[in-house]
C-alpha cells in the first residue's frame, strides 16, 4: 500500500452539519459529503476528514459523513473522522492532529460557499495553507440560505477581531 504521507495531493477536510432524527443527514451535511467524495474518486484530494460530534440525533456528523462517502465509492482506508466537535472551530483544530499524521502540507475545506470565507480564514489562523470546495447550492432553499448568508457576515466580522 502506498504511504499517504508521501503524496503531495491535498487532504479534504468535510466541515459538520446537523443530522436529523433516525440518523439522516441534513441536505447541507449530505451535500458536503458527497461533494468531497467526488473530489476523492476524481483523484484531486488523497483523504478524507469527516468532522463533526454529536448534535442532537446520533450517530456523530463524522459518522454521518464517512458512511455517505463511503457508499460512494470512498474505500474506508481514506476516510478519518474528527468525532469530537461542535463548531467550526473546533472541526478544523480537532482536525490538526489527523491532518499532522497524514503529513498534509494543503488542505481542502469542503463546505458551503456562504460558510467558506469563515471556514477559511480559521484554516488559516491555524497555520495551514487552505482553498475552498464549494458544493453547488441546488436543491436549497433560497430563504435557508439567504439566512446563512447574512448570518456568517456578522461571524466572519466576530471571528477576524476576537482573533486579532
Amino acid at each position: 500500500m502506498k504511504d499517504d504521507t508521501q503524496d503531495q495531493r491535498p487532504v479534504a477536510v468535510v466541515l459538520g452539519a446537523a443530522v436529523w432524527s433516525g440518523g439522516r443527514p441534513s441536505p447541507t451535511l449530505r451535500r458536503r459529503a458527497l461533494h468531497a467524495a467526488t473530489l476523492w474518486l476524481s483523484g484531486e484530494v488523497r483523504a478524507i476528514v469527516a468532522c463533526g460530534g454529536l448534535g442532537q440525533n446520533p450517530p456523530s456528523e463524522a459518522e454521518v459523513i464517512a458512511a455517505l462517502c463511503r457508499a460512494a465509492g470512498v474505500p474506508e482506508g481514506a476516510i478519518f473522522l474528527e468525532d469530537r466537535s461542535t463548531t467550526t472551530d473546533e472541526n478544523l483544530r480537532f482536525a490538526m492532529p489527523i491532518l499532522q499524521g497524514l503529513g498534509a502540507a494543503d488542505v481542502v475545506i469542503v463546505t458551503d460557499r456562504y460558510h467558506a470565507p469563515r471556514a477559511r480564514l480559521i484554516g488559516r489562523r491555524l497555520g495551514l495553507t487552505v482553498r475552498c470546495a464549494c458544493p453547488p447550492l441546488s436543491g436549497a432553499k433560497r430563504r435557508r440560505v439567504l439566512r446563512q448568508y447574512l448570518r456568517e457576515g456578522p461571524a466572519y466580522f466576530w471571528y477576524w477581531l476576537r482573533k486579532r
